[in-house]
């Protein structure tokens, strides 16, 4: 089995990618599509890793680390189904029930044992945390939130991408 990891190349013709296999691809539209096409991560180009600011690496969290595209397509297989049932009606309610600051893990499970959905079976807080963000946009809610780490003096980095240590304020 031929490997398809796909890399950044630096050269003179710009912004260009090269392929475990040999070929060469100009432009980052034609390497997502040898990576799809050899059933890589579109995202991440089969390196299973995003760099989030130089020197900043993480897990791809479009096909969870694994550098596959059955995964990221199950992901947003998942999250579009996510979308459908977790509306933002139905966070609104949830958030109204509350009085006072909450976490987004509360307002996740009141949403995932409301529908009815197992643990995993959805990616619940990751919509929900969507949700929020919205409202705080709106201005109906004001989110806070205390970082894990501090890189440089002026980048703050949060280890829980659900940010689940994220308190929530109800105005």
């Amino acid at each position: 089995m031929t490997k398809h990891t796909i890399s950044p190349q630096s050269g003179i013709l710009g912004e260009a990618f090269a392929c475990d296999c040999g070929v060469v691809l100009g432009g980052r539209m034609v390497a997502e599509l040898h990576a799809a096409e050899n059933n890589q991560c579109s995202a991440c180009l089969g390196s299973a890793e995003e760099e989030m600011a130089p020197g900043l690496v993480r897990d791809c969290t479009a096909c969870a680390g694994t550098g596959r595209r059955r995964e990221q397509l199950t992901w947003q297989l998942a999250y579009a189904e996510a979308e459908h049932l977790i509306t933002m009606s139905v966070v609104r309610g949830i958030v109204a029930r509350f009085d006072g600051p909450f976490h987004l893990s509360e307002i996740a499970d009141t949403v995932r044992a409301g529908l009815g959905l197992s643990p995993g079976r959805l990616p619940v807080g990751p919509r929900v945390r969507d949700l929020l963000l919205q409202l705080q946009a709106a201005g109906e809610i004001t989110m806070l939130s205390a970082p894990d780490e501090m890189v440089g003096s002026d980048m703050v980095l949060y280890r829980d991408p659900q940010w689940q240590r994220a308190r929530t304020l109800g105005l």
